[in-house]
């Protein structure tokens, strides 16, 4: 509780985007589920471009998107590059008493933050900065039910093993272009057809279209479902309803999300190379979460990767101001 034995309140900070929103609210939550709290989404922005600039050069009076400003909350939660401006201001706005909390590599002075919590294959270290395996997410065992549950008529009938296929696209290391994207899908429909089972097929915004198509075209001939980008998004529930997760290898969410569900995951390469990708794919491996794609869909069992609620704990202990 906060003073007077109200419920925390926190803001969840974030440029809006879905994968960058929910490393916030992912924390948020697993914060909430500990203490009361009142979580309030803040989706930011920057006018006239500005947001393109480096963080230090963005005046926080050219904020945009929802309102900042006091009354601020007893916690901060931040994700993303948009939210620099603010984030690394607030311990001064607010005078100290709120407790400003960084997801990811800020790429700025440590001291701006009372908690950093990136990922560990970025390798930053500090006597505030809380690496975890991946990064936070949303997905509880509750929530995998209730969606689960949501889209069962549709999933439940598919033929076993049911394989999830959540596909990224293009990033500053990765790109999937239409030959890749042709080859995995071939791949996967080889395995798949071997097994008898199903696709569960989900597109990112970044997939590029010629690699939709491509997949959508081999893929769709299989059993299964391919989410086609309209009406309620399926995602949780085919990570729920999966017997075996594909992710391709460009995005740390994907694969986070994927392993807080405890199902066997492949991972899908891509054109290009990450660095700070392979180390994390190599720790997954390690930890028995994850193995490269070869066709097969099985693999040992791994308890689900609880890496948000551990943030949510350290976070607390801070706040709390513990040693």
């Amino acid at each position: 509780m906060a003073e007077g034995g109200r419920p925390l309140r926190i803001w969840a900070v974030s440029d809006g985007r879905a994968g960058i929103e929910a490393q916030a609210l992912g924390l948020a939550e697993a914060v909430a589920r500990i203490r009361p709290a009142l979580i309030t989404p803040k989706r930011i922005g920057w006018s006239h471009g500005l947001g393109r600039l480096p963080w230090r050069l963005i005046p926080p009076g050219a904020q945009a998107g929802d309102p900042v400003g006091p009354p601020y909350p007893d916690i901060w939660i931040a994700a993303g590059r948009a939210t620099l401006p603010l984030s690394t201001r607030m311990l001064k706005r607010a005078a100290g008493k709120t407790f400003v909390v960084q997801t990811q590599d800020p790429k700025a002075p440590l001291d701006r933050f009372d908690l950093v919590i990136p990922p560990e294959h970025d390798q930053l270290s500090g006597p505030n900065v809380f690496p975890i395996l991946g990064a936070p997410n949303r997905i509880t065992p509750e929530r995998l039910a209730v969606e689960h549950a949501r889209f069962a008529e549709q999933l439940d009938a598919l033929p076993r093993p049911r394989v999830a296929v959540i596909v990224g696209g293009r990033s500053r290391a990765h790109d999937l272009p239409r030959g890749k994207a042709a080859e995995m899908a071939a791949g996967i429909a080889r395995s798949v057809n071997a097994a008898g089972g199903s696709v569960m097929v989900s597109f990112t915004r970044r997939t590029p279209a010629p690699a939709r198509e491509a997949m959508t075209a081999t893929l769709a001939g299989l059993p299964g479902v391919i989410w086609d980008g309209t009406g309620e998004n399926p995602y949780f529930a085919y990570l729920a309803a999966a017997d075996a997760i594909l992710v391709t290898e460009d995005s740390t969410n994907l694969a986070t999300d994927a392993a807080a569900t405890g199902r066997p995951i492949f991972v899908l390469p891509m054109q290009g190379h990450s660095a700070k990708l392979a180390r994390f794919h190599a720790e997954l491996a390690r930890r028995g979460v994850a193995a490269p794609f070869v066709g097969d869909l099985t693999s040992a069992p791994y308890p689900p990767l609880v890496e948000t609620d551990r943030a949510a704990r350290e976070l607390l202990r801070r706040y709390d101001g513990s040693p």
